[in-house]
């Protein structure tokens, strides 16, 4: 009986990889079961996993009043019932979130018997969801007492209690509980999937990963730890490009934001922190912001801004002119909108996990970023949703210093008093693809230099089409940028001057196969339909060679030069085959 027991669970759950899973917290109290659930928790939905904790004791403080320790007693039989209860009516909702949009559970309790756990397991078995174990074990008093002293004394059960009398009950409770636990046997629990946390991280044992979902969770619990530290975040100082209005790019530091760098290093050397390491991305502006503070730094490539692709260095009134159907579809899911050729807040969560990581095995750090990282970072210690993520505010030359307490972050704000540009722009009311280019720019902040701008663009505006012509062609060939697909070191040249053509005014021809050195130095003619969010790469590539191979026809049959939009393109090393497109295979 006990074999074939064995055999149903093998794995802990079905054998389909997408199925549903049920973390069961194991342990005695006071072991950092509930830190752990909702650290957990956090991680999983900050990464896109869908997580619910469900806290077992909670469901017992709305059932019953506590009273005394004797309320856990394995003797007493009415309160085991009634614990029972709490535990399955815990599961119940646990199968409705599964079922619904959920697709992780965290099942906080002690589950401290093998028949508790043979229950979770029946239930999961007839559910078809997954199950994985995560046992803390801790037998260093120092670290029991204190959990005592600082989580549950003041926790619910405790409330308006005197300390000392709580401390004493609830270590009676703790002996109550150590009369039937039984934990996890390596021998006897051979066939669960577990991972067991040994005094707070100093050792563990992971037993059957059974799928993706179990091996980051176990990637993420071995690189936690409770030592106190604090987690400092500021963005660099105000860039030149942050004046212009102008996104992205690697400008350096405006002279307010030469005097915020000054201001941070007074700033972090009164904090008198302890083992202080600095961190910047690779831009220049970031490590212009550190050139004060005396600590050691290291530059992470991760902590680079988010690509704005083709719309780099632009500002928002330019994106709305040359993309207003791409500007509207950011304003309607900013987290999960890719900019054309570029990343989306979702790809840059993914980017910044490995820093996340870092930052749990590290103790005392500054990191100086950029906007849409220092939100991801946030978002990821304040526990906030995707929806919210992209439009948390970051202002310029302010620090935040976080300090992660028992079930969360504590977040203390200490604004330096240098002026600075606000890059803030929040969602506005219109996010229709037809809304007028007012309403798109309602919410736009305003910037020092945007009226020099706006007056060389009706400068221009006013002109002859001639003297636009030739300015336009003169741009093509002075004005160049160049950006990088993410992961790839071959650098594209982009005119920064985009102007779109009518993609029915264009006649198509059979399509060429792909060749980089075909395309490399030579004007290719897009439609706005060729860069939008969702087009793939390779379509993209497809149509620069299509365009390459139309070059001549299109030199007997001109369009009108305001109704095109011209985007020249060289790829890395002249005659060179490589793209850095390394996920693609060409053509033959």
């Amino acid at each position: 009986m006990a074999s074939a027991s064995k055999s149903t669970r093998k794995g802990c759950g079905p054998k389909h990889s997408n199925s549903p899973t049920i973390i069961v917290m194991v342990g005695l109290p006071a072991r950092g079961k509930t830190y752990i659930g909702k650290k957990l928790s956090r991680y999983l939905n900050w990464v896109g996993v869908n997580t619910k904790v469900f806290n077992v004791g909670q469901y017992r403080r709305e059932t019953v009043k506590f009273k005394s320790h004797d309320f856990f007693r394995t003797d007493n039989e009415e309160a085991m019932k009634i614990r029972k209860q709490c535990a399955m009516e815990a599961l119940k909702d646990v199968c409705k979130w599964l079922k619904g949009n959920g697709m992780i559970a965290v099942y906080d309790a002690t589950n401290t018997t093998r028949a508790r756990r043979n229950d979770i397991l029946d239930f999961a078995e007839e559910h078809c969801f997954r199950v994985f174990f995560v046992e803390s074990i801790c037998d260093d008093p120092t670290v029991v007492e204190q959990n005592v002293a600082e989580v549950k004394v003041n926790g619910p059960d405790y409330r308006d209690t005197d300390p000392d009398a709580a401390m004493e009950d609830f270590k009676l409770r703790i002996a109550h509980y150590k009369e039937s636990y039984e934990t996890i046997d390596p021998t006897i629990d051979d066939d669960l999937s577990y991972i067991k946390i040994i005094d707070v991280g100093r050792r563990f044992m992971v037993n059957r990963v059974a799928d993706h979902i179990q091996s980051r969770i176990v990637y993420y619990l071995m690189n936690i730890h409770i030592q106190p530290r604090s987690i400092y975040l500021c963005r660099h100082g105000e860039s030149e490009m942050n004046i212009k209005g102008r996104i992205g790019g690697d400008s350096s530091l405006s002279q307010n934001g030469r005097e915020f760098a000054v201001e941070l290093g007074t700033f972090i050397k009164k904090q008198d922190i302890k083992g202080l390491t600095v961190w910047t991305s690779e831009l220049k502006r970031t490590g212009e912001t550190a050139v004060h503070i005396g600590a050691p730094s290291e530059k992470w490539k991760a902590l680079n801004e988010i690509s704005a692709g083709v719309c780099e260095s632009m500002t928002y009134a330019e994106i709305q002119r040359n993309f207003p159907e791409e500007f509207a579809l950011r304003d309607q899911d900013k987290y999960h909108y890719r900019y054309p050729m570029g990343e989306s807040y979702h790809d840059l969560v993914t980017r910044l996990e490995p820093v996340i990581m870092e930052l749990e095995r590290s103790e005392n750090v500054l990191v100086i970023c950029h906007q849409a990282v220092m939100r991801c970072v946030l978002a990821y210690y304040l526990d906030e949703t995707s929806e919210r993520l992209p439009y948390l505010e970051c202002p310029l030359h302010t620090v935040m210093k976080l300090t992660p307490v028992a079930y969360g972050c504590k977040v203390e704000s200490f604004p330096l008093g240098i002026n600075a540009v606000d890059t803030h722009r929040p969602k506005p009311q219109n996010v229709s693809t037809t809304r007028e280019p007012d309403k798109a720019l309602e919410t736009t902040p305003d910037y020092p230099i945007k009226e020099q701008i706006n007056s060389s663009a009706e400068e221009s505006e006013s002109s002859s089409e001639d003297e636009a012509s030739t300015e336009s062609s003169q741009r093509l060939n002075s004005r160049k940028r160049t950006f990088s697909f993410p992961g790839s070191n071959i650098k594209l040249t982009i005119s920064k001057q985009l102007y779109f053509s009518n993609p029915d005014s264009v006649k198509r021809k059979s399509r060429s196969r792909h060749r980089s050195d075909s395309v490399s130095g030579n004007p290719s003619i897009l439609s706005s339909a060729d860069i939008r969010r969702g087009s793939s790469v390779p379509l993209f590539n497809e149509r620069i060679s299509e365009a390459s191979s139309e070059e001549e026809d299109l030199k007997d049959d001109p369009l009108p030069s305001e109704d095109l939009k011209l985007v020249q393109f060289s790829f890395g090393v002249e005659n060179d085959d490589y793209t850095g497109l390394e996920d693609e295979v060409p053509l033959e």
